[in-house]
């Protein structure tokens, strides 16, 4: 039974805290619930993503145990190394999703169609014939879809009469193939060999160091330049906040070259403490600067000249 927990990888539920900043945009820019009634949504709403969650890994982790048995932690995977029973896990994936979306209906409709969104996209991503996760860039791409999605999720604990703009969307989206990109390349460094790194994932056959750096670049700049778009339009005030996203980016591509980073991992990010120090400073910005006006910044949302 304790293999059939571990391959659920409850250790990834801190993943779902990115439906936070669903909620967050949810309360700033649409109707805001009562704090009771906004924290009950939010406990079901994150208990019914991580079964879903869940569900998703569990058929991640059997579809990927004749590869993962080329990676060097991979392969101590229970599905790998010990003798599972292909109906006992097709039964956990079921049970989970079941529980998952029966869950997500004591939210609303639009929390309901985006669980379904993210059960869906765990079989696009993991079963043939699509399985994307195979196909150089969308592999990432589709992989950080999931990133939007629970940005919707949060959204939807908020309300369900609107949907978030279309910038924070694909900033969000764009930053999750930020990070996808860049745990890619930390695991191709460290496996250290092309064709083994191959034969791990298929993707990896058509990728270089230098393509999965550069594609990791092209959707960092993709994602704040859709985030200033959104800062712009909705709270000039958040336009002081980009420079610590700089950072935040740069950082974050810094300790992917430290050996066996925990960029590979990503559940394990909270050993990073300077990291975690920086993205709470980030945090208490947004929320002082959520607060706070500065009129003085309205200037930049006007066209204007300056006469010489």
């Amino acid at each position: 039974m304790k293999n059939y927990i571990r391959i659920a990888r409850p250790d990834h539920w801190i993943k779902n805290i990115f439906i936070i900043p669903g909620i967050a945009v949810g309360f700033l820019l649409a109707d805001r619930l009562p704090v009771p009634e906004l924290l009950f949504r939010f406990v079901i709403g994150f208990f019914a993503t991580c079964m879903i969650a869940s569900a998703n890994y569990v058929i991640n982790e059997w579809l990927d145990a004749e590869f993962d048995r080329f990676h060097p932690t991979k392969k101590y995977r229970p599905v790998v190394s010990e003798n599972m029973k292909f109906g006992l896990v097709m039964t956990e994936y079921v049970v989970l999703a079941v529980i998952g979306l029966a869950a997500s209906l004591l939210i609303n409709k639009g929390f309901f169609i985006t669980e379904v969104w993210l059960l869906v996209m765990g079989i696009i991503y993991n079963v043939k014939p699509l399985r994307t996760k195979d196909i150089p860039f969308l592999d990432v791409i589709s992989e950080s879809v999931n990133n939007m999605i629970r940005l919707l999720l949060g959204w939807f604990i908020v309300t369900d009469s609107s949907v978030p703009p279309g910038s924070i969307l694909l900033g969000y989206w764009m930053g999750g193939a930020f990070l996808m990109g860049i745990k890619r390349f930390a695991e191709y460094r460290m496996i250290g060999d092309p064709k083994t790194a191959g034969l791990y994932r298929k993707s990896f056959a058509s990728y270089t160091e230098r393509t999965l750096l550069c594609s990791s670049m092209f959707y960092a700049f993709c994602s704040t330049f859709c985030m200033g778009l959104f800062l712009v339009k909705y709270r000039i005030e958040y336009v002081l906040v980009m420079p610590f996203l700089f950072l935040l980016f740069v950082y974050y591509l810094y300790i992917a070259f430290k050996d066996d980073s925990a960029v590979q991992k990503p559940e394990k990010l909270y050993k990073e403490k300077k990291l975690m120090v920086f993205v709470i400073l980030i945090v208490v910005i947004c929320v002082i600067l959520t607060v706070v006006d500065i009129p003085a910044l309205k200037l930049f949302q006007e066209p204007f000249l300056i006469e010489i």
